[in-house]
């Protein structure tokens, strides 16, 4: 009976929270974000939390490790999503940016190729 009403309480507590602290730049963050269903990042780092599985919102991950934002893509219609890495087991996922991401965080992202090429920049003046 008591394994019955800790579950009922767990759930009830998942279901009432409306806001989680992020494990990169510790700010409290809504779970409301316009443009998407599912916060799973933080919108001022951009750092997220290995948590869901096979599906958007399942939760259902046992790694629970950091996620760091890693890359900008871009889909066909033109939506940029994060690219996260997991700090504890490495795996890739992709991200729907959310309308109150940081603009700078989301820029210094897409951008960090062309400002860290993976050559010297001299090499460009030979071309």
């Amino acid at each position: 009976m008591s394994q019955r009403r800790d579950d009922r309480s767990r759930s009830r507590a998942d279901q009432g929270a409306r806001s989680f602290r992020c494990h990169h730049c510790r700010l409290d963050v809504s779970l409301w974000a316009p443009g998407t269903q599912h916060r799973n990042h933080c919108p001022n780092c951009l750092y997220s939390r290995h948590v869901d599985d096979r599906l958007p919102g399942d939760r259902a991950s046992e790694c629970r490790a950091r996620m760091e934002p890693i890359a900008i893509a871009v889909r066909g219609a033109g939506e940029w999503v994060i690219v996260h890495r997991c700090t504890g087991c490495a795996e890739l996922s992709s991200n729907r940016t959310a309308g109150d991401d940081n603009p700078l965080s989301l820029m210094r992202i897409a951008t960090r190729p062309l400002a860290q090429p993976p050559f010297p920049l001299e090499h460009l003046t030979r071309l």
